[in-house]
């Protein structure tokens, strides 16, 4: 059986929380290096979406492509061109996330392909498990099989721990 690749399993809210701070970050350097270029956002964006596809912890694999377009819209408030204030500063968030939704939509669904493949790859591989397990005849711990073996037991005299 192949090594688990390392790497952090995070839930839902917290690889949505990575994203969004990671995104602000990049936003951030950016407007740093580049002047708040809409294209090295937009570009740096779709790894970031992929690894919080990959990261996500297994039973939460369904909000990779829910958190990543919400850690999008938080990350694209440093690039996004504003007169000031709180209504100046929303119109430019509007209008960087108008204009820049083919990156979002990209990202997007990287991040949904990405758990769909990773959903499928682990429902295979725990299937296969099963299969072996049933071939070979392992019992599972704490199942029917394990109540019915400790009664045998204890009919038979032997010990048992509980």
């Amino acid at each position: 059986m192949a090594a688990r690749p390392a790497g952090p399993r995070l839930t839902g809210l917290g690889s949505g929380v990575l994203c969004a701070a990671v995104m602000f970050a990049v936003a951030c350097l950016d407007l740093l290096l580049f002047g708040g270029s809409p294209l090295v956002y937009g570009v740096l964006f779709l790894p970031v979406s992929v690894l919080t596809a990959l990261w996500v912890r297994r039973g939460d694999l369904l909000t990779a492509p829910v958190v990543v377009p919400i850690g999008f819209a938080v990350g694209v408030l440093p690039v996004a061109e504003g007169d000031g204030g709180i209504l100046g500063t929303v119109m430019g968030l509007v209008t960087a996330l108008a204009t820049q939704a083919g990156w979002l939509y990209g990202g997007t669904l990287l991040a949904g392909v990405t758990a769909l493949v990773r959903r499928a790859t682990l429902a295979r591989r725990t299937a296969a498990v099963r299969r072996t397990a049933l071939v070979r005849g392992v019992r599972r711990v704490g199942g029917a099989g394990a109540v019915r073996s400790a009664r045998e037991r204890t009919a038979r005299g032997g010990r048992t721990t509980a």
